[in-house]
């Protein structure tokens, strides 16, 4: 049995919880949070002795095994160490830092005490990415040559003490939005597989907020990846895969549905391969990572995002907003 706590109640917070319908071997058991808790806590029928104000209170708790951190991207950090101080398995709202000097620190400390750590990017523990690396490696579609990735909608109020356009919060569309075609393109990665940056550009709603930005470069010496995400404008948000025989597209590979599409292209010729699923991504997500976390090795957890992928990530993106500020 995992007993788990969420750090902060917002929504993405409700949804966490909704995810512990109909699960075994798992409970959600503490709440912490500066609001909000009665009326949570009722919600989701948590006993009121496990509600906790401060953040800390839950993290000392003997009775909490795993940690959800849903709290404002600037906070992340701080939380996560004292996580690791108390030896908590944490799973972490995406960008699970800021920076990358605070990325090294959180990477060295959990290596050190040798943590289970995971990056919530819900997509990583779908069905429909087991597919779709079927696909790839049955060599359906060939060698892949280029992978483009978007996610991007268009904020209609500007406001800079928005989440999204405040700095200090850890706003702006690369940190924000850009953890998703960045870790679909690793997905593809070798190893040891080089990474040549080619060309970045961007906009800024702020000084220092970036509200869009395009990043292209080559990996593997031979996979060419375009990235782009947008706080200005709705883009195609899809993936798309050229390979030496075929083209793969994903429709929705952000927030899959329990009925997800993946389309395949040869030429003029096109078909469909439908992905159903009983659960929502999150539900996917909340076991998979459950499973990981009690070392349930019967599954296969090479998609998700552990800290050595987080870091790997953050590392790109960190070059691409440094990048467009010059």
């Amino acid at each position: 049995m995992i007993n788990w706590g969420i750090l902060g109640l917002g929504r993405m917070a409700s949804v966490f919880a909704e995810s512990f319908k109909n699960q075994k071997n798992i409970k959600l058991k503490g709440i912490a949070s500066y609001s909000n808790l009665r009326n949570f806590g009722k919600k989701f029928n948590i006993d009121k002795n496990f509600f906790y104000e401060h953040y800390s209170e839950l993290l000392k708790s003997p009775e909490i095994d795993a940690v959800y951190i849903s709290t404002l991207n600037n906070s992340h950090y701080h939380i996560i160490i004292e996580a690791i101080n108390n030896n908590k398995k944490i799973l972490c709202e995406k960008p699970f830092v800021i920076s990358l000097e605070e990325a090294k620190i959180v990477h060295e400390k959990l290596n050190k005490k040798k943590l289970s750590f995971v990056e919530a990017i819900a997509y990583r523990s779908h069905p429909i990415l087991e597919e779709i690396l079927s696909i790839i490696n049955n060599g359906e579609i060939g060698d892949i040559k280029e992978i483009h990735s978007s996610f991007g909608f268009k904020v209609r109020k500007v406001r800079k003490k928005s989440r999204l356009f405040n700095k200090e919060l850890g706003g702006g569309s690369i940190l924000d939005l850009g953890c998703y075609p960045i870790s679909f393109a690793e997905l593809f990665r070798n190893k040891f597989g080089k990474i040549e940056y080619l060309k970045t550009s961007g906009s800024f709603a702020f000084p220092e907020v970036d509200d869009h930005a395009e990043l292209e470069y080559v990996m593997n010496d031979n996979i060419y990846v375009n990235a782009k995400v947008s706080f200005k404008e709705h883009l195609s948000n899809d993936c798309i895969i050229y390979g030496s025989k075929k083209k793969l597209r994903v429709t929705t590979p952000w927030l899959p549905e329990q009925k997800s599409i993946i389309e395949i292209y040869q030429g003029d010729n096109y078909y469909k391969k439908f992905i159903i699923s009983k659960k929502n991504v999150y539900s996917h997500q909340l076991n998979l990572i459950s499973n990981y976390f009690s070392e349930n090795f019967e599954n296969n957890f090479n998609n998700i995002i552990t800290i050595d992928k987080s870091y790997n990530i953050l590392k790109i993106l960190d070059y691409w907003m440094k990048r467009i500020k010059n």
